[in-house]
């Protein structure tokens, strides 16, 4: 997914329905002009991505979403294209612009036709513009049967504001929702495009802002922003040149029970290649040796429950704790969290961190956490279903309950800190193997080591972390070990 000459910024759907027409009101723009621009943009999109002379479906719904598909129609039937048009309800009950763009498309000799049982086989490319952003419960059963319909045919489609039958602002699945190879959003994206299961379907995200989208901003404050390149590279300053390796953080990692060596073994050398000044890591004895020769760089020791000195030293040398990685929920894993986690220095918990965290809920604002949906299920008390079917609201309910700052990972990663809500776009399903959270949590306390606040040390780290995935990616999804980002970490804390 993609967004050009775009801020970032996010919003509900209700947001945008109530500014665009305060910012079309302050420019003395008519609310049709914007419906005749909307359609300007899907059809440029379709100019860009398709020759003339190609079959083209327009599917339109009852409201000004139909609208907009009409006026698509109708500027690609005046440039060659050849255009069926389907209506799903009455044509004759549209109302307001929707019906003014039916009666100019009709005035081009254009017909407006029932759907049929089955799509054409001449069809090259079909145009989404079923259902918009107004769309809260369950798609209804003509609508469900039309959308299944197009998800059948192989061929592209260019979904108008968000693709029918996806909720705007959580990017759930309303039933059943079309799956488009790009999506054009107009004024403001909606947040639901960039989070939980859109990711399936919208497809190549383009953004219109219609001429009125800087009035729109100055009228709507965002409710989350999508994390760029160029954010993090701004938070990435220069090293000076008479830095030294206590300037840039002295990180300890905690974790690594019996046979779960790897995991923190990872995290912490996840947290050397992000630019931690001094990586540390206390473990099970038996995975001490093991990680020293694998990467020297760390300062790797063993931890027994009866070494209470040891565990003082670490704790009154370390800036930064990160406690979770392969810790389990032993008796061994719950003495060495119960100590760390009375800290109040800057503190990253993961994994069987979250699992014991679950167990004893407490409020801390120098923590960060990132639960992926199990974890934050169990942190709720609810059930991953809940959680995916509102990620925003599931992520401001873990800070709320949980203080500091959130991560919820998934696809379309959310960072919140009780105030903003950040998204990361940025990712792929080869993610989805052992050890990527455990180099996430890595990452995140090396950056939190180098100065950045606790939001900005969870939203870059997340930026970082699946973008070196989609590094990775350019070789294949299937087989991406957590591994392979490292080289990639490396040049990403690096911007050029």
């Amino acid at each position: 997914m993609k967004a050009e000459q775009w801020s970032g910024k996010l919003y509900r759907a209700e947001q945008v329905r109530r500014g665009e027409r305060q910012a079309a009101a302050q420019q003395q723009l008519a609310m049709y002009l914007l419906m005749e621009r909307a359609g300007a943009a899907v059809f440029h999109q379709l100019e860009q991505d398709f020759t003339r002379h190609q079959h083209v479906l327009v599917c339109c719904g009852g409201g000004n979403n139909g609208g907009d598909g009409y006026v698509v129609a109708r500027l690609a039937k005046e440039a060659g294209y050849q255009v069926t048009l389907w209506q799903m309800g009455d044509a004759a009950k549209l109302q307001g612009d929707a019906a003014l763009a039916r009666d100019a498309w009709l005035a081009t000799g254009g017909q407006i036709l029932p759907p049929a049982a089955s799509i054409p086989s001449s069809i090259e490319v079909v145009i989404d513009a079923l259902l918009g952003t107004g769309l809260s419960g369950e798609v209804r059963p003509e609508g469900k049967q039309l959308i299944m319909m197009i998800n059948r045919i192989a061929v592209p489609v260019i979904a108008i504001d968000i693709p029918s039958g996806l909720c705007a602002d959580t990017g759930k699945v309303l039933g059943e929702a079309v799956k488009a190879q790009s999506t054009v959003t107009f004024i403001g994206s909606k947040q639901g495009l960039w989070t939980g299961q859109a990711a399936e379907y919208v497809g190549q995200v383009q953004f219109a802002g219609l001429q009125v989208a800087d009035d729109f901003e100055q009228i709507e404050p965002p409710s989350a922003r999508l994390i760029q390149a160029a954010d993090v590279g701004s938070c990435l300053l220069p090293r000076a040149r008479s830095a030294h390796k206590g300037d840039h953080g002295r990180i300890i990692l905690a974790g690594g029970d019996h046979g779960m060596g790897g995991a923190i073994r990872m995290a912490s050398e996840a947290a050397a290649r992000a630019g931690a000044g001094l990586t540390a890591v206390l473990t099970q004895p038996d995975n001490a040796l093991s990680i020293v020769t694998a990467r020297p760089e760390i300062m790797a020791v063993g931890w027994q429950q009866t070494d209470k000195v040891l565990l003082a030293q670490r704790l009154q040398w370390a800036d930064v704790l990160v406690v979770g990685p392969g810790l389990g929920q032993s008796s061994w894993s719950q003495s060495l969290y119960s100590e760390l986690t009375k800290t109040e220095k800057s503190l990253v918990v993961d994994a069987d961190g979250l699992n014991l965290l679950s167990r004893s809920p407490d409020y801390k604002n120098n923590r960060i956490i990132t639960p992926h949906p199990g974890e934050a299920a169990r942190l709720l008390a609810c059930s991953v279903h809940e959680v995916e079917a509102d990620r925003f609201r599931a992520a401001r309910a873990l800070q709320q309950k949980y203080g500091g700052v959130v991560v919820l990972k998934g696809a379309g990663t959310l960072v919140d800190d009780g105030t903003q809500c950040w998204v990361c776009a940025a990712g792929n399903p080869g993610m989805a193997t052992g050890g990527m959270g455990d180099v996430l949590s890595g990452i995140i306390g090396a950056l939190l080591g180098q100065g950045l606040s606790l939001a900005a040390a969870a939203w870059c780290g997340v930026w970082i972390h699946s973008t070196a995935a989609d590094r990775c990616a350019a070789e294949g999804e299937r087989g991406m070990l957590a591994s392979d980002l490292f080289p990639h970490i490396r040049q990403l804390v690096n911007p050029r």
